[in-house]
């Protein structure tokens, strides 16, 4: 890879292969005072919360050893293992293509099948104890999928540990250990961290023991890191403390020695180091997702039931809307809280409960983190006006592809390097998407023409050309031709769902 171009890495010695293992028993949370404490079959979880009182300024000269000494007995190396099979069989690169299948059917075949092998893999990181009693934070891609979860603490003790659970789409998972007395970090508030704020990551990169590092924070809010795939919930806080491989999991605290995040990322050039550029995910969301691991041995999350999309500079113009900011309404589920409040295609959600809404990202994060049976408040921005309306979230169908699995950024089409045919019902079946969609497939796209540049592709079905339903290549010619040479906006099917996108000829 050209080392222009970043790619991002999890910040793991080996590559992780690990997963939930087992989901222990539900538990319940009460609010007790000096601390959070859970009740469960056996003794209270307590977790320390940081209290509100603020902190004496730090020396810098006397440096700080005072806040990182009692923390780190309190971070952990965490070490999996899993047996994993491979081939050596090549995957034909056209077996999934509808299209090419339908043409030339699978002259390739399905190769020779060979006897699967069996190696272990090991994977290193580290994690955070949050109780004396045993329980642990860390990342769900240090034990995604492990058969075997060991954690060494600070006096050298290895003992085997029990995952408790994990959340994918956040990337956290809580661990447990049979150890009492355990040294234990206060739990800090996330959204008090600031730009410029000093902060220190503690872990065990590479494996070579505890390694305190320092920095700043960067940035927050980074939201569309992708590291989770579309489906993850991202709200990413950026330092500049060196996270190296094995970081994963481990601390990163203020200068009042309190968690404000899990460290989870770096960006690399290849090489795997650190490069200045780490992500964690804030202890907020942290927290809120080991709660209810903890409560009920699962997630849950708020749905609303619309399909998302970021309001670009074209489609504000398009949609006659004053800012690019909100989020658009790209697609309406059947019978779900949006369709029940009235959401229609294209409508613009700019607040939820009274407080704006910066994008979609931020739509997606709030509603996700909005317990189910809650009622909210939306307001909506619809043909230049704005409107109010009221739903009832439901519980958030993980097998579902919904619509806070945003879409991917797919644009749009041109006049010029564009082949679109009719949809047939045959081709509807081969790429699955729902009975009775109508519009156009696009069979081809140029890879130099403004349609590929802005992501249209071959297999989306064009519905609309400027609000206006196109059912055959006729219909979407005499759309095409009637917009001169004025930006398009089209509603385009990919998949199943679909988006808005807007293509300006000759950009």
């Amino acid at each position: 890879m050209n080392t222009r171009f970043l790619q991002i890495r999890r910040s793991i010695a080996l590559v992780s292969l690990a997963a939930a293992v087992v989901i222990g028993g539900a538990l319940a949370w009460v609010v007790g005072s000096g601390g959070h404490t859970v009740l469960g079959a056996g003794s209270p979880v307590m977790l320390r919360i940081a209290g509100s009182s603020p902190a004496g300024p730090v020396n810098l000269n006397e440096g700080f050893s005072a806040v990182v000494e009692p923390l780190l007995p309190a971070v952990v190396n965490i070490s999996t293992s899993k047996v994993v099979k491979s081939s050596q069989r090549g995957e034909n690169p056209f077996s999934n293509d509808p299209f090419f299948r339908q043409f030339f059917g699978n002259p390739f075949g399905d190769g020779d099948e060979q006897q699967p092998r069996e190696q272990r893999e090991h994977s290193l990181g580290s994690g955070v104890i949050v109780n004396p009693d045993g329980y642990i934070l860390t990342n769900n891609h240090v034990v995604e999928g492990a058969s075997d979860v060991q954690v060494t603490l600070s006096d050298k003790r290895q003992l085997k540990a029990k995952v408790i659970g994990t959340d994918p789409r956040t990337d956290i998972a809580v661990l447990k250990i049979p150890a009492s007395n355990l040294a234990t970090v206060t739990i800090g508030d996330s959204t008090k961290a600031k730009v410029g704020d000093i902060v220190l990551a503690i872990g065990d990169p590479f494996g070579i023991g505890e390694t305190v590092t320092m920095g700043i924070v960067s940035a927050k809010g980074r939201r569309d890191l992708r590291l989770e795939g579309p489906e993850g919930y991202e709200d990413f806080i950026q330092t500049d403390a060196s996270i190296n491989p094995g970081n994963s999991g481990g601390a990163l605290v203020n200068t009042r020695g309190e968690l404000i995040g899990i460290n989870t990322a770096i960006i690399s050039n290849g090489g795997g180091g650190n490069q200045g550029i780490g992500f964690a995910v804030p202890v907020n969301m942290a927290r809120t997702v080991m709660e209810q691991i903890l409560k009920t041995g699962k997630v849950t999350r708020g749905f609303l039931g619309v399909s998302i999309q970021e309001v670009t500079p074209d489609l504000a113009k398009a949609f006659n809307l004053p800012s690019a900011e909100g989020a658009l309404v790209g697609d309406v589920t059947p019978d779900s809280p949006g369709a029940k409040a009235g959401l229609q295609k294209g409508d613009v959600i700019t607040a939820l409960n009274g407080q704006k809404v910066s994008d979609y990202h931020d739509l997606r994060l709030r509603i996700s983190q909005t317990p189910p049976n809650t009622p909210v408040k939306l307001e909506v921005y619809r043909n230049g006006q704005k409107q109010e309306m009221n739903a009832t979230l439901s519980e958030f169908p993980e097998k579902a592809q919904t619509a806070e699995n945003t879409p991917g950024q797919g644009e749009s089409p041109a006049l010029e390097g564009v082949q679109v045919e009719n949809l047939t019902p045959e081709i509807t079946q081969q790429l699955n998407l729902p009975a009775g969609t109508h519009g156009v497939i696009i069979t081809r796209v140029d890879p130099d023409s403004t349609a590929a540049e802005t992501g249209l592709q071959r297999g989306d079905v064009i519905q609309e050309v400027n609000r206006k339903a196109v059912n055959n290549v006729e219909q979407f010619r005499a759309a095409i031709r009637g917009a001169s040479n004025q930006p398009l906006l089209l509603l385009v099917n990919r998949g199943g769902n679909t988006q808005y996108v807007v293509i300006t000829p000759n950009k």
